[in-house]
């Protein structure tokens, strides 16, 4: 299949490896028209194959770049990114954190085998929504570094170009980046960031996680890897990035300037008004000789809603874990749009009152899930309809329903008050006094193990067996 460049020699941790992977799966579809990404076309396609196969954009213009979206979209296809199968996802992701590997810095990085002026107008950067303001860099893994501290960041932030070398940067007031980027305003600097594009799915998740500041989401993408990310030093600052990335835009962020942002989409599916951003002096583009651009379908998409959703979900399964053994899984899912609701799953063997302590658990530790249930581990938490059963199935609402008002919350909340919310929790586990018999009515397990040839063999498109 044309569009895809090939992988270096030795690589194998990249966004083309990966792209590679999901091809050989048929999960991937390259679109040769030619399509302009300032006319929200990408966008449409990106939107209308939600949840479906990766796209590469090859015919996007004079720039010779072609875009990549859709990459991980679907839980399936994260759990494959991080070689795990989707039961053991947050498990896994929580392992990593507690058992970082600290990146090592490479000579010769291919993300640096082309320099380019410092001008965003060089890259094929989409529009994406009908009412906002310009094209948005959104699958930037944006790295930066507190010069004093030494603290490490990997992070998400979108990113407008204003010109050839200013763009403005969208950043949560309480996140790790806006508190560095303060921390250097202070001492009368600018904050050096670099924004990486192009990452293999370990470095994508790792930049979405939830961590304490001082903890370094590169140690845990190589942690999720295996081994330690192959890092390149920046050309313009002592920064590090993953030198297998594709492109990176290496900048400062100047709290000194602001620009009024207007209308941008959130992972709710609407637009916020976030008022005014900082703004970001690009000082320098590298990238590899024959680069992609990656994208995020931004607002409520698969791979934006599951990008955050899984990560905030092994953060809290970790969290929970620690105070309450018995906690089996955790996910935050396409119905609580990856940030506002979460399931957790409790083995048999919790204890009364566990459920109730994980709904305060969860709700105290992420600002932003305003909705808790907890389920028995017979229920997959991921599984929005199998949830709704156990709810209606298992649930008494005067006695099961926990409500916390004048909770606070973050500013994306779209029913927020005066920054805070009414949060809530269910107990959907069981009871003993509530049934004689909680018996699923199902064949018997030796049954379906005599069948799985059969049932696999029409999953895979089989129709005479």
């Amino acid at each position: 299949m044309r569009g895809l460049p090939p992988a270096g020699p030795g690589e194998t941790h990249s966004l083309r490896t990966f792209l590679a992977a999901l091809q050989a799966r048929d999960e991937l579809a390259v679109v040769e028209t030619a399509l302009d990404p300032a006319g929200f076309e990408i966008s449409a396609c990106l939107s209308a194959l939600d949840g479906g196969p990766a796209l590469v954009f090859t015919g996007t213009g004079a720039s010779g770049i072609p875009v990549v979206g859709n990459v991980l979209a679907g839980l399936d296809r994260i759990a494959f990114g991080l070689g795990v199968g989707r039961d053991a996802l947050t498990a896994r992701i929580a392992a990593a954190i507690a058992a970082p590997l600290a990146p090592v810095v490479v000579e010769n990085p291919p993300v640096q085998q082309t320099v380019l002026p410092p001008d965003l107008g060089l890259l094929p950067i989409p529009r994406f929504f009908e009412h906002e303001t310009g094209p948005y860099v959104t699958a930037g893994c944006i790295v930066a570094e507190d010069r004093v501290t030494g603290d490490r960041n990997l992070s998400y932030a979108r990113l407008k170009p204003l010109g050839p070398d200013r763009a403005l940067i969208g950043i949560a007031p309480n996140h790790h980046l806006a508190v560095m980027a303060r921390a250097a305003a202070a001492r009368g600097e600018r904050l050096p960031i670099a924004i990486t594009l192009g990452n293999h799915p370990v470095v994508l998740m790792a930049g979405a996680l939830y961590l304490a500041l001082g903890q370094d989401e590169l140690a845990v993408a190589g942690a999720l890897q295996g081994a330690p990310i192959a890092a390149a030093r920046c050309t313009t600052s002592g920064l590090i990035v993953p030198a297998h990335a594709e492109i990176v835009i290496e900048g400062e962020i100047d709290t000194a300037q602001s620009v009024e942002e207007g209308p941008v989409s959130e992972y709710h599916g609407m637009y916020e008004r976030y008022g005014a951003g900082w703004v970001v002096e690009v000082k320098a583009i590298t990238r590899r000789a024959d680069a992609m651009l990656q994208v995020v379908e931004p607002g409520y998409h698969v791979e934006h809603v599951l990008l955050g959703g899984v990560s905030i979900a092994a953060g809290l399964q970790s969290h929970l874990k620690a105070f309450i053994p018995a906690v089996a899984g955790v996910a935050v899912g396409m119905g609580g749009c990856g940030r506002l609701a979460a399931v957790v799953s409790l083995s048999a063997d919790h204890r009364p009152g566990d459920a109730r302590k994980a709904i305060l658990g969860a709700l105290a530790a992420v600002n932003l899930v305003k909705q808790v249930t907890v389920v028995d581990d017979d229920i997959d938490p991921w599984d929005d309809a199998a949830v709704q059963w156990a709810v209606t199935t298992r649930m008494r609402a005067e006695r099961d329903i926990v409500m916390v008002p004048g909770l606070r919350t973050d500013r994306s909340e779209p029913m927020k008050l005066g920054g805070t919310i009414t949060k809530l929790g269910f107990d959907a586990t069981r009871r003993d006094e509530d049934r004689d018999d909680w018996t699923r009515a199902l064949p018997p397990a030796d049954a379906y193990a005599r069948v799985a040839p059969i049932v696999d063999a029409i999953r895979r498109g089989a129709r005479t067996i």
